[in-house]
């Protein structure tokens, strides 16, 4: 189901009403504040949609549940706009507004200004030179100006002002037709915001560009590391060979990359970046009358000009199918994919249904026929959804000794099923529940309603939002004929692209050569004039809202079980979960009981009858299992509560063993274990715990392929069914009252007449970093990853205030001393990151973890980079106040709430705390300096030996680079994974 474009009606009526949804959700106008808006009637988030004089698009939803706002400042262009001989450019230029503007991100613009005119010049020059020496040599003349101009500039600036007013997820993206910026800042200073984000648009500045340009360099790189990634772009170019979706990617060709043009990045943002094309959407903690106003104010000096779509370009049907392979090193799979019609059409809608007919995760054709039965490794359906076409996907993955062509062929039955019209209708009607009821636990989510109007925008500039609020009354009106009608006429015998994803080596890789970069000025500590102005403006308070677990939280018992109770006083969902102190450091078969038990049936079900009876019920269960804890949970709609519940009790009391389903699922598992060794982001989870523990270590102990082999059927089913035989508290979020629901978990879970004791627990001891060490370990790729690994003294609530500064002041975003250095002065590596961890109990030790992913070819400078911030910290009182402001508004303004309030509790208890321990963290910045900063640095961080865990391929470094440093370990892959 795709998701993205839902948004219908969120309270669970009956059917038999949709007759009249047609006239449910009509287009009105209104006024208010002295503007004029269209609303749709039924609206579940009352959206507000104003057009300003200028042509600038603006989007209200109001949600008072926590002070803060959603914001999202969408452009109505991507990589389709990109000129054919510089793909990557609206990339390349979302980057660059970060970089301020001629009155932020300069100390002088007057002086910086002549040198940033001889950059452009120079890309000019540079990209209209082939001659390698004569390239190199202007380029050599565009890294020494560079660094002149960087010392009238202020990196990061745009960070600083939003770490200010105490934003959060401060990002932005681009993709084929949208570029889209983010932010969630606290209510209180949306004023400043307003004005901040205004200027941001007015006249950019695209300083300090060959270092962001290396940071894209090594995006780039990376992507050529993610064979997901290759496929994205097979499928892409298969489907679309004349539509720029298919033919100019995002991220841009390397050739492009390598000659960038700043005259050609300014004439897009002129052309591109007008008032008329662009859309503000506001999601949140606001008066709507008020703050349509402020918008206008502060955006009204933009002027609208004739902007030119992408002309789309149609495509021919695909009447033979494409084959296409790509190769990597990770684990294989493969795709069948359709082309399907735009998002304004009906049957786009109509596929989408298709799309869970065949997977919805419990009893599509693919979840009951294919993934029940585990005749492959797993597989799934899915729709993704542009404004000119859309593609429906069928992906899988083969399991032990099956061939990719075997998976394709089972896709294709059930393909054909859909295609024959072999379903039962009645689906149709449970999966507008559960796409109701999934939409309704999403209703007070800012950021979710925020999404679902910048898509809108995006795709049919929100004109369409009478459709998306009816689409799923829409959906259930669908007709089983009418869906098998739109299947055959899309998902034709012929008409798709094949994507075999191989392991093998990719022979078509053109890495991103490194440019020569000298480490330019940041000017970290200084500030323009009007960062200063903004800084100076005061806005109002928002008082921080504790927790009084007290009043806030029922703890009673039934039986002998704990129980906590939050009662949900906003819709009629529940959620219920058992929790048991035990996971697979007791039982280490515990974690395949728990998958063990959706293959198993009873004696009144089958396990199709009961995923399908789950399904059709708008509920879900599921057990979780980690090493020191195991969750049941059962959730859905409250009426459905008893039988939901009692269903799931009824399950794991009396399910039955099935050595046939053991036996697949232990050739799964095999298969699984085979895939993450191949897996470099699980190779370097294995390194860590590694460094952590040692040899023997939590990643590693997992099940051998021995006591795989020797499990028997009765073995996990005896698990399953002496689970509630162990201590559990009972946890309940829902409509009913505590004394209501005692009542009614009393009837349908019993409890033993006293607990059986945990199985012994494994523990594992960290390990003591006393010399430097390196962690080695050969994968085939274009980067290298390295991280640094420390353990230090057990855990102290006392520093919990300090380290969550530190961490924000020294690696924890792009105004952090880390990211400033390795990413903004020395264009070292795109991902870098540093952190002082802090354990979950209190018997574990706080740790520190430091990241660089980069070239192979930077790795030492990279490392050099990193060590240098480990053992000296650049010391700035502006750094420090913004870290510690950020931290402090994060506090203020943040409302815990729902299940929430149960996580909290419970956390307190691990960590030995009394109360909501927030308000002493609030308590303790008024008092916290630098010096604490500093002070934890010089204690904690610096001067320390580090184990260092590297994953490249030893074709691309040399390992006695890293011997220089220490002792270096080569670990096999046996080592890390223990099997």
């Amino acid at each position: 189901m795709h998701l993205n474009k839902v948004f219908g009606l969120l309270l669970l009526t009956s059917v038999a009403c949709e007759s009249m949804a047609q006239n449910k959700y009509q287009w009105k106008q209104a006024s208010a504040g002295g503007y004029t808006y269209k609303y749709v009637t039924n609206d579940p988030i009352q959206s507000r949609f104003y057009t300003l004089k200028n042509g600038l698009s603006v989007i209200l939803t109001v949600n008072h549940k926590e002070p803060r706002i959603v914001y999202r400042m969408a452009v109505r262009t991507g990589s389709n706009n990109d000129p054919k001989d510089h793909t990557g450019l609206a990339h390349y230029l979302e980057h660059l507004l970060f970089k301020g503007t001629d009155k932020y991100g300069t100390l002088d613009w007057s002086k910086e200004k002549p040198y940033i005119d001889k950059i452009y010049a120079l890309y000019e020059q540079y990209g209209a030179t082939t001659d390698p020496a004569k390239r190199k040599e202007i380029y050599k003349t565009i890294d020494s100006i560079s660094g002149v101009a960087s010392k009238f500039a202020i990196a990061n600036e745009y960070d600083k002002l939003m770490s200010n007013l105490g934003s959060q997820k401060t990002n932005a993206h681009t993709w084929v037709e949208e570029t889209v910026y983010e932010e969630d800042i606290p209510a209180n200073a949306i004023d400043k915001f307003l004005s901040i984000q205004a200027e941001r648009f007015r006249s950019p500045v695209f300083r300090l560009f060959h270092t962001e340009l290396e940071a894209v360099y090594e995006e780039k790189n990376r992507m050529l590391d993610n064979d997901g990634a290759k496929v994205q772009e097979a499928m892409f170019s298969g489907l679309f060979p004349t539509h720029n979706y298919g033919q100019q990617s995002t991220i841009g060709t390397v050739e492009h990359l390598k000659n960038p043009s700043l005259v050609a990045i300014r004439n897009y943002y002129n052309k591109y970046y007008v008032p008329n094309n662009m859309g503000i959407i506001l999601s949140g903690d606001f008066d709507p009358d008020v703050i349509i106003k402020k918008v206008e104010q502060a955006f009204a000096y933009m002027q609208s000009k004739p902007v030119q779509e992408y002309k789309t370009a149609p495509e021919k049907p695909i009447t033979t199918p494409i084959v296409k392979e790509v190769f990597g090193p990770s684990a294989e799979n493969m795709r069948i994919c359709f082309r399907t019609p735009a998002a304004s059409a009906h049957d786009a809608m109509v596929l989408d249904l298709a799309s869970s007919i065949l997977s919805n995760g419990k009893a599509g054709l693919l979840d009951l026929n294919l993934n029940k039965q585990q005749k492959l490794q797993g597989s799934q359906a899915g729709l993704q959804q542009y404004k000119d076409y859309g593609m429906f996907l069928m992906v899988g993955t083969p399991k032990q000794g099956q061939k990719l062509e075997d998976v394709k062929d089972l896709l294709m039955a059930q393909l054909e099923l859909l295609r024959k019209g072999e379903f039962d209708e009645s689906m149709i009607k449970a999966i507008v529940a559960n796409t109701k009821l999934a939409l309704l636990q999403s209703l007070d989510n800012s950021t979710s309603s925020a999404q679902q109007l910048m898509d809108a925008f995006i795709k049919n500039r929100g004109q369409q939002w009478d459709k998306d609020v009816s689409y799923i009354d829409d959906m259930a009106r669908v007709t089983k004929a009418e869906l098998v009608a739109a299947v055959n006429k899309y998902l034709g015998e012929n008409s798709y692209v094949l994507i075999y994803k191989r392991k093998g080596e990719d022979k078509n890789i053109a890495k991103v050569e490194k440019p020569a970069i000298t480490p330019i000025e940041t000017n970290a500590g200084k500030s323009s004039d009007y960062v200063k102005k903004m800084e100076a403006i005061t806005v109002s308070d928002i008082q921080p809202l504790w927790l009084d677990y007290d009043k806030d939280i029922a703890l009673s018992k039934t039986g002998i079980a704990d129980v906590l109770h939050v009662q949900n006083k906003t819709n009629d969902l529940f959620s219920l979960y058992y929790q048991f102190d035990m996971g697979t450091w007791n039982t280490k078969q515990l974690s395949l009981a728990a998958q063990y038990l959706q293959f198993l049936s009873t004696d009144k079900y089958s396990a199709e009858q009961i995923s399908k009876m789950f399904y059709n019920i708008a509920c879900n269960f599921s057990i979780s299992t980690s090493a020191e804890l195991t969750t049941v949970t059962v959730s859905g709609l409250q009426e459905n509560f008893e039988k939901a519940v009692g269903l799931f009790e009824e399950i794991l009391a009396n399910c039955k063993p099935d050595e046939g389903a053991l036996t697949a699922l232990k050739s799964r598992l095999m298969k699984a274990r085979a895939n993450a060794k191949t897996d470099k982001q699980s190779i370097m989870q294995g390194m860590v715990s590694y460094a952590r523990y040692g040899a023997k270590n939590p990643f590693n102990s997992s099940l051998t392929d021995a006591e795989i082999s020797q499990l028997k059927a009765d073995d996990l089913v005896n698990i399953l069914h002496s689970l509630m035989k162990y201590k559990h508290r009972i946890m309940y979020y829902g409509p009913l009252t505590d004394a209501a629901f005692k009542t009614n978990i009393a009837k349908l879970h019993t409890l033993p007449a006293s607990f059986t004791e945990y199985p012994a627990k494994v523990t594992y001891t960290p390990a003591v970093q006393s010399n430097t060490q390196l962690l080695f370990t050969n994968y085939d790729m274009v980067q290298s990853e390295i991280a640094w690994v420390r353990n230090d003294v057990g855990y102290d609530a006392n520093k919990e205030a300090v380290v969550n500064v530190f961490n924000n002041y020294f690696g924890g975003g792009m105004g952090s001393v880390v990211f400033q250095t390795i990413r903004e002065s020395k264009a070292l590596a795109y991902s870098t990151y540093a952190s002082y961890n802090t354990p979950a109990k209190k018997e574990n030790p706080f740790y520190m973890m430091a990241y660089v992913g980069c070239q192979a070819d930077k790795m030492n400078e990279a490392i050099k980079g990193m060590n240098e911030l480990l053992t000296d910290l650049p010391a700035s009182e502006q750094r420090f106040e913004l870290a510690r402001t950020g931290f402090k508004k994060d506090l203020e303004t943040q409302r815990i709430t729902k299940e929430g309030i149960i996580a909290s509790y419970l956390s307190a208890q691990q960590k030995g705390w009394k109360g909501d321990f927030r308000k002493e963290l609030y308590a303790a910045l008024a008092s916290l300096k630098l010096q604490d900063i500093q002070n934890m640095h010089k204690e904690k961080i610096s001067g320390k030996s580090y184990t260092y865990c590297v994953v490249a391929s030893d074709k691309k470094i040399k390992l006695d680079d890293l011997k220089a440093i220490g002792e270096v370990k080569q670990l096999s892959l046996e080592e890390l994974f223990g099997y």
